[in-house]
């Protein structure tokens, strides 16, 4: 049985030509200028829409791209104000490339232009670990979805959606349940559990991660208050989510790879499903936790396991830091890195808090297994 896997493909576009980069440019700019249209107009349908944007100067896969999103960002997405900077949408019927292994640069995109043969084709430097999605694109393997092209100030990048098939990975007979907890002080931290006794547990440090958030917050901060250029913002901005992407990605790998040293592996984590709402630490706090994509890192997890073969279950997150991954019962953290289980009846006196949490997480998943729950 198989299950369909969503995943955005990158791209940078190879240096246009100044003729070629006018033309992008002009495009990008209509398209900008016809989104604020129709969303100041308060066009709410896909009709209606097409009455703001049909005048303006764009192919038709951007006009699509536009009666299908400005629709959605009041209904959807709450708008109350647009930023200036969208990057341009087109649908799918723009997904038209060609490889050939002559070229400098092997891949290359035909840009949609308005007018009639007027498409002209741009080189493309792929992400070299997705080489493989972009021949099933060509194969047509993946289907393509939205394209998203945005200029950054010196370069553009092209963003592909695709959906591609993989086989669904299947409960097997003797599970052995991996738990795995993102957070603040440990971006990742792992376990397994055998007879209900947590083994070779693995730690991953947040601090790296938390150095990048808390320099990016104080030197946009700076840069703000200062006035600076809005080029010089966007450029350290990128080059800080940039960094954290890499964090991102190593981490998730780092963790399949560790699910898959034990045999018939099941990756457990938390549903972190409304944790904005559910956490609430203080303004400091808060904006330290809500600006690390948990979530973010979780999905990069669950597409790597499913990649692997590996199948991915979601618990309940309530109390796991505070419940004892023994006995069940509540216990208290006396320090930020340490559980203490205060019941004399059960052999764990401390702790190791986060490797308890996933334990227990992992506790609770086992136990529904061995009794169908």
């Amino acid at each position: 049985m198989s299950e369909t896997v969503t995943k955005t493909l990158q791209a940078t576009l190879a240096t246009p030509t100044a003729g070629k980069q006018q033309r992008l440019q002009r495009l990008l700019d209509t398209y900008r200028t016809a989104l604020h249209d129709a969303f100041d107009n308060r066009a709410d349908t896909m009709s209606a829409v097409n009455d703001v944007v049909t005048p303006y100067d764009l192919p038709y896969q951007a006009k699509d791209a536009l009666k299908s999103y400005v629709p959605k960002l009041r209904s959807t997405y709450n708008a109350e104000e647009l930023d200036d900077e969208h990057p341009l949408r087109l649908v799918n019927r723009a997904a038209k490339f060609d490889y050939s292994e002559g070229r400098e640069h092997a891949f290359v995109w035909q840009a949609p232009q308005p007018g009639r043969g007027t498409n002209f084709w741009i080189p493309l430097r792929i992400n070299p670990e997705q080489e493989s999605l972009w021949f099933d694109l060509l194969s047509e393997d993946a289907k393509a979805g939205e394209l998203r092209l945005q200029r950054h100030r010196t370069s553009w990048e092209l963003h592909v959606t695709v959906e591609y098939s993989v086989e669904e990975p299947t409960e097997p007979d003797n599970p052995t349940y991996i738990g795995f907890d993102v957070g603040e002080s440990a971006l990742i931290t792992g376990c397994a559990l055998k007879r209900d006794v947590p083994r070779k547990p693995m730690l991953v440090s947040g601090s790296r991660a938390r150095h990048l958030r808390k320099e990016m917050f104080t030197t946009l901060r700076r840069l703000q208050s200062r006035d600076a250029a809005e080029w010089r913002v966007d450029g350290r901005f990128d080059h800080y989510q940039n960094a954290l992407t890499d964090i991102v990605e190593k981490a998730s790998r780092q963790a399949v790879e560790y699910a898959q040293q034990f045999e018939n592996p099941v990756i457990v984590l938390e549903d972190l499903s409304y944790i904005r709402e559910r956490l609430d630490y203080g303004k400091f706090m808060n904006r330290r936790l809500h600006a690390w994509a948990f979530a973010r890192l979780q999905g990069r997890i669950e597409d790597k396991a499913t990649e692997a073969g590996i199948r991915v279950e979601y618990v309940n997150a309530a109390y796991t830091s505070q419940t004892c991954h023994a006995c069940g019962r509540l216990g208290r953290r006396s320090q930020q890195a340490e559980f203490v289980c205060p019941h004399d009846d059960c052999h764990v006196s401390e702790f190791q808090a986060d490797i308890n949490a996933v334990a227990r997480t992992v506790f609770w998943r086992a136990a529904r297994f061995r009794w169908n729950l």
